[in-house]
Order: C-alpha cells, then sequence, then structure tokens
C-alpha cells in the first residue's frame, strides 16, 4: 500500500508498510480432504437394506437428481431394492394449506409408533416456487416429536413442479423406505386441492384432512379430490370450533351419499378430531385399519397394488419419451425457432408442435 507521507515532501516522517496479511486459507489444507467417497450401487443397496438412514438419503437425493449419470444408477439401485419391497402400509394425507397436515403426521406418527410398533417414513412434498424453482422443506420443523423418534425417517422433497403435489420420484422413494424396513409410509402432499390422483396412485389409503367452514354440502358434492377419499378427518375439533366441525362432518357425510360405491366397496367415513390436542387420533387409526381389514378380506388391497403397479408403468413410459423429445440435440435446435414462429403468429401452437412431432418421428425412423 502506498502511503502520501513518505513522499519527499514530508521529510523526516515515514509510515511504515505493516506487516503482510495472512491469506484466511490454510496453505497446508489439502483440497477435497473431507470429500465423502462415492458409494457404488451394490454398496447403497446393501446399507439401505441393513436400515442405514444415512444411504437412505444419499439414494433419495440420487433418485431425485436430473443428471443422466445419476439416473442410470438410481435405477440399478431401486432395481435391487424391489425385491425387498411391498411389506408396509401405505398411507396418502392430504388437505387445504393451513388444514393442519404436517401437525397431523406428528401426532398420528407418534400414536402409530406407540400402538403398533415397527418403524415409520413420512415424505413431506412441499411446493416449489414458479419464480424461483426453490422450496423451503419446512414441514419437518412442525414435526417435533416424531422428526427425534428413533424408529422414524422424515424426508422433506420439493414437487418440481409435478402435478398432483406429489414429486415426482415418490413412488421410488417408497420403494428404498420399504427396502430399509420402514413397514409404515406417509405421503404428505402440497394440499394443492382437486388434483391429488397421483398421490392416491401410490398408497393403500387415502386420508383427507378438512377443516370447518371450507363450504357447503355443494362443495362437497365437487368432483376430484373427494371422490377418492377413502376416509375424511375433520380437524381443528376443540374449544368453541367443535359444534362447527360436527355440522361439517355432516356436511361431508351427506355429500358421500351422492357418490357412487367406490371400487374396493368401503364407505368412507367422517371423523372429527383435534390435532394440537390429540384427541380423536385413536379413532382415525381404528377407522383406518378397518379399512386394511375390508380390503383385505374382499382381494381388493392386492388389486389395487397390481393397477398401481400398471398405472406407474405407463407414467415412466410417459416420463421416459418426454425426456428424449426435449433432450434431442436436433428438437432442442428447432424448438426455438418454433417459438419464434408462434409469438410472431406465423403458426399457431399446435401446427408448430406437430411439426416438431413430425420432425422427431421422421428421425426416428431414419
Amino acid at each position: 500500500m502506498e502511503h502520501p507521507e513518505n513522499s519527499s515532501e514530508y521529510a523526516g516522517l515515514q509510515v511504515n508498510s505493516g506487516v503482510e496479511q495472512p491469506s484466511i486459507i490454510n496453505p497446508y489444507l489439502k483440497r477435497n480432504r473431507f470429500r465423502r467417497r462415492e458409494l457404488s450401487a451394490a454398496e447403497m443397496v446393501e446399507g439401505i437394506v441393513k436400515g442405514d438412514v444415512t444411504i437412505l438419503s444419499q439414494a433419495v437425493t440420487l433418485i431425485e437428481s436430473v443428471n443422466p449419470d445419476h439416473q442410470a444408477k438410481a435405477q440399478e439401485v431401486i432395481e435391487k431394492c424391489l425385491p425387498h419391497s411391498g411389506r408396509s402400509v401405505r398411507i396418502g394425507i392430504s388437505g387445504v394449506p393451513g388444514a393442519g397436515k404436517s401437525t397431523s403426521i406428528d401426532v398420528f406418527g407418534i400414536h402409530l409408533l406407540k400402538e403398533k410398533g415397527g418403524r415409520l417414513a413420512v415424505l413431506a412434498i412441499d411446493p416449489s416456487s414458479e419464480r424461483t424453482k426453490g422450496s423451503i422443506l419446512g414441514d419437518k420443523t412442525r414435526m417435533e416429536k416424531l422428526s427425534v423418534h428413533p424408529d422414524s425417517f422424515i424426508r422433506p422433497s420439493p414437487s418440481a413442479g409435478s402435478l398432483g403435489g406429489v414429486a415426482r420420484k415418490t413412488r421410488e422413494t417408497i420403494i428404498l423406505c420399504e427396502a430399509a424396513g420402514f413397514d409404515k409410509i406417509f405421503v404428505e402432499t402440497v394440499g394443492v386441492g382437486q388434483s391429488e390422483t397421483a398421490c392416491h396412485s401410490m398408497v393403500d389409503f387415502f386420508l383427507l384432512i378438512q377443516v370447518a367452514g371450507t363450504g357447503d354440502e355443494l362443495q362437497g358434492i365437487k368432483r376430484g379430490i373427494m371422490e377418492i377419499s377413502d376416509g375424511i378427518v375433520i380437524n381443528k375439533c376443540d374449544g368453541d370450533n367443535v359444534d362447527r366441525c360436527h355440522m361439517a362432518a355432516t356436511n361431508f357425510r351427506n355429500a358421500l351419499h351422492f357418490f357412487p360405491m367406490p371400487e374396493s366397496g368401503w364407505t368412507p367415513k367422517v371423523l372429527c378430531y383435534s390435532g394440537f390436542y390429540g384427541t380423536g387420533v385413536k379413532e382415525v387409526w381404528d377407522m383406518i385399519y378397518q379399512y386394511f381389514d375390508f380390503v383385505k378380506a374382499n382381494g381388493y388391497f392386492d388389486y389395487r397394488r397390481n393397477e398401481q403397479a400398471k398405472y406407474w408403468m405407463y407414467e415412466s413410459i410417459n416420463e421416459h419419451l418426454r425426456l428424449n423429445f426435449y433432450n434431442n440435440p436436433l428438437i432442442r435446435q428447432q424448438l426455438k425457432l418454433a417459438e419464434q414462429t408462434v409469438l410472431a403468429g406465423q403458426k399457431t401452437s399446435f401446427v408448430a408442435a406437430q411439426n416438431l412431432l413430425d420432425l422427431y418421428y421422421a428421425q426416428l425412423k431414419g
């Protein structure tokens, strides 16, 4: 650093430059010294089957990665874990934002582990921002008791723009959790209203959490999420809200009469409970296990599992075709040109899309 005081104009005055400051980085530190060793697919499977939640978390991260190299390894892990899966009960939990899904899962999970034992995995799907593509992933903070329980595993995941409020890889994550020895799986959706069919296609029981004051019987009759629910529970039935909750339960029961009988033959029940105070939780689980006894007795449980496996086969085909189309070099090159023609009004969106598809099919034939 230059000091003007050292100029000849200031005779008899001199300022030393001082001691040079050392770098804030340790020069003896070896780069990547603390880098975690990357596990092979076989090592991951071995750790998952042993119930190692750290390796399970790494495997879930691998599944959620969009890197093609990671996807190949993830599919190998899933394939090897598949023989160890299928021995759990899967419960989907949905409801409008603010219905108390995360708080209820905390109470439900503790009750279930206390009464039934075993191990519980919670897959909490958090909405992703359309602008920044980020997610808060804060559902775990509301599960205070469950997050510190030794027999629970909570994994928040971003929805990443997938419809139905369920992450694209949730189905595969369920397989890994089952292979790790978790015999109870909760799938919490983001609560986007009437688009929960994706969650319904991967669980054995679909629980809808409602609150009082969301609408009258006409609102309940509307098609969508009400049709696929196997049970409806009214939360926050405490204090001055008890009468309103029971009135809402009556409205929902009346609305259910307008729906056709489900394939399972089970008539959905409507119950009231308080997730904050933990009242009525036992009755909710009695209903759920009554449903399991019912569908296992009439064979619907296995039928639904088979239908779900078939559904996800077709979903996987659709997803791979979509990725293959958009990753095609020629399509990526022509996509911008097609956008410009649409924006300029030279072609309609449908004609531009058909032209791109024709180009893609022609390349496949060639």
